[in-house]
């Protein structure tokens, strides 16, 4: 049979093609496709894009923090990472949509005390119970609270305020969150001290703050970095930090511990990632390790440091261990107060 010129033309330049090929691959040379060398490969269990439920408005503390390291989640998962805010019922509603979610690694909470430890404590009929509904990811971060009173206050340090505290019982006016970390630093204070004054329900933390620097109210627990500011201008008068070692922003404040005698004194803020309860654990593991890494970024620490809250980025163990410490320890500041709010 007789070949066709043009055929075996053909064949020959296909064999050369084939054999450089080859070549090319031993040697390395040849390029992977450009999508797939920039998209790390899935992890275990995770299909499809994962939704990390913040159960407060955009703009605040949890939301920023999360929509800082989502894009490096995105990128280490091979998965998109949505951020989906869900407000409503002191972030109730958010935290009980991802206790109830399907356990298969795609859905995600990223909670703070006030929501998982505070409110479940004080609300009679909290839909979730934490140790039971949820699997622990990773805390990510710390922000103490810093404790400041009106200028105009004839105080000058956290001794001067216990002891006109105790001078004028029922006096003094608290602004606060009812029920929140803020409010809860204040009952602690309190009930280290046996101090009494009035509570000054607030709309949050930037009404307590307003309410403090405009003369209605004369004291105020708030986070460190809506505080600052207003005390590094003079609109507040800042006595102490409620973090268990003075703070690199502002090295010469005292803690409340130094400044009040109040060995171990402690609160503030913290936000930390968690799943529905029964999630394959080395998906748990996968996403603690991936956030843990996308934290230890030098940009990430700095834009962190610039929020004044502190990294911490721990394991789930050592997350589920800090849990029940801090309900432990805050159920029993609200017991003592016979605290119960309905929201």
């Amino acid at each position: 049979m007789k070949r066709n010129p043009r055929s075996m033309a053909i064949a020959r330049s296909a064999r050369r093609l084939l054999t450089g090929a080859g070549a090319a691959l031993a040697s390395g040379a040849l390029c992977a496709p450009i999508f797939a060398a920039s998209v790390a490969p899935a992890a275990p269990g995770l299909s499809r894009p994962l939704r990390v439920v913040v159960p407060y408005p955009p703009g605040g503390t949890s939301d920023v923090q999360i929509r800082i390291i989502a894009p490096r989640l995105s990128e280490a998962l091979g998965q998109p990472v949505l951020v989906d805010n869900r407000p409503g019922a002191s972030g109730m509603l958010g935290a009980e949509l991802v206790a109830r979610a399907v356990p298969d690694g795609h859905t995600l909470l990223m909670s703070d005390v006030g929501n998982v430890v505070m409110t479940a404590i004080v609300h009679p009929n909290a839909p979730y119970v934490v140790a039971r509904d949820f699997s622990p990811v990773t805390l990510m971060s710390f922000t103490p609270h810093l404790l400041g009173v009106n200028p105009a206050l004839p105080v000058k340090s956290v001794r001067d305020l216990i002891a006109y505290a105790k001078a004028n019982p029922g006096k003094l006016n608290f602004a606060t969150s009812l029920g929140g970390a803020t409010h809860f630093a204040g009952l602690l204070f309190a009930q280290s001290h046996a101090l009494q004054w009035v509570e000054i329900p607030t709309k949050g933390g930037t009404d307590s703050i307003t309410q403090v620097a405009t003369g209605q109210s004369d004291f105020v627990f708030n986070s460190m970095v809506s505080m600052m500011p207003q005390g590094k201008s003079g609109k507040l008068r800042i006595l102490a930090v409620t973090s268990p070692k003075r703070v690199p922003q502002w090295p010469d404040l005292p803690t409340m511990a130094e400044a009040s005698g109040i060995s171990g004194f402690s609160s503030g803020s913290w936000q930390g990632l968690l799943m529905p309860a029964k999630v394959n654990p080395a998906i748990v593991q996968r996403l603690a390790a991936e956030a843990q890494k996308a934290l230890a970024a030098p940009d990430v620490r700095e834009r962190y440091a610039a929020l004044g809250t502190e990294i911490v980025a721990n394991s789930p163990v050592e997350f589920t261990r800090w849990l029940a410490d801090e309900h432990t320890r805050w159920s029993a500041v609200a017991g003592k107060a016979k605290l119960k709010i309905a929201f």
